[in-house]
């Protein structure tokens, strides 16, 4: 079961009963066809990820009651698609940020690439006490949708979807009431996992690959790494009051439940953001924080999520 309810597409058009509502993004003509070429995948990555990562930021920005003329560093995170001048560039100038705002863009790194683009905003704001950072994840990975029998592929296929996330942020100074300040990040490269989880760039989209090697990956390696990296910020494992685990595939989420030694319902955000929402890649990690925050969680909390490498990443709040 891959765990999923409801997901949001790009592919199809339109809302459901719309007129321009299409039931295939491409609909084949014989067994062998793949599917469009990444050419048009990528055409179409470039006419909608902009609108979804603009409410994103639109919705970050108001609550956060910043100005757009206050935001001096932007942040991109994507891996489904690539243009340029891309999503950074289109949020500039439909958001109205200045020209001189100073960009990052955090590009195919994988479900954990909001990780990444926190990192790079916490860095930000540690070095100017000034910045005001905008941080926006967008992917439309339904685009990679693979045509044809594979089994790997066919996990892919049911577990992924498109969404966008957004967060803005500032230097501890100047926090506002409630906010979650990150204490500190990590990361872990798990050995002689390189074929664990792939994503490439093939004729006919990106060819993400999942083995079923992933779960035991994690339960034999995440433990060690996890209590050292936490041991420097003098926690323990039972320290931790809360965790936004990336929703990878339940199997992923029952595998970091087990290596950890957590109670199950202890990921059930990440459950309910997965069936909810299916794994929309970088934005999902976004989407638990904001509802743990919203459900008042208890911190210090820990977001983590893995990305091909096999590679961990991890956010301490504190």
């Amino acid at each position: 079961m891959a765990g999923v309810k409801n997901r949001h597409t790009v592919v199809l058009g339109g809302e459901p009963g719309s007129p321009n509502r299409q039931p295939f993004f491409h609909a084949p003509s014989n067994p062998d066809d793949l599917g469009p070429t990444t050419r048009a995948r990528l055409e179409k990555y470039e006419t909608d990820a902009l609108p979804l990562a603009l409410k994103a930021a639109q919705r970050a920005l108001g609550e956060a009651d910043m100005r757009t003329e206050d935001i001096t560093h932007l942040i991109t995170v994507s891996c489904s698609g690539f243009a340029a001048p891309g999503v950074d560039i289109g949020l500039i100038k439909e958001l109205g940020l200045r020209n001189t705002v100073q960009r990052t863009h955090v590009g195919f790194m994988g479900c954990h690439g909001a990780l990444n683009g926190l990192r790079v905003a916490r860095g930000i704001t540690e070095s100017d006490a000034n910045a005001r950072v905008l941080l926006c994840a967008v992917e439309l990975c339904s685009l990679h949708y693979h045509y044809g029998w594979d089994n790997e592929r066919v996990v892919a296929n049911a577990l992924f979807s498109d969404g966008a996330a957004a967060v803005v942020g500032a230097g501890q100074q100047s926090e506002s009431p409630g906010a979650w300040r990150i204490g500190a990040t990590g990361s872990c490269l798990i050995p002689d996992s390189e074929d664990a989880m792939t994503w490439r760039i093939g004729d006919h989209g990106f060819d993400m690959s999942l083995s079923a090697r992933v779960p035991q990956l994690i339960g034999t390696h995440l433990r060690d790494w996890m209590t050292s990296w936490l041991a420097e910020s003098d926690l323990k494992l039972n320290d931790v009051k809360s965790w936004a685990v990336h929703p990878g595939g339940p199997r992923i989420l029952g595998s970091v439940v087990n290596a950890l030694d957590l109670e199950r319902e202890v990921v059930d955000v990440s459950r309910k953001v997965l069936r909810d929402h299916g794994n929309m890649s970088s934005p999902t990690l976004l989407f638990i924080l904001k509802k743990l925050r919203e459900d008042h969680a208890e911190l210090p909390c820990v977001a983590l999520g893995f990305g091909p490498g096999l590679m961990a990443e991890a956010t301490l709040f504190v």
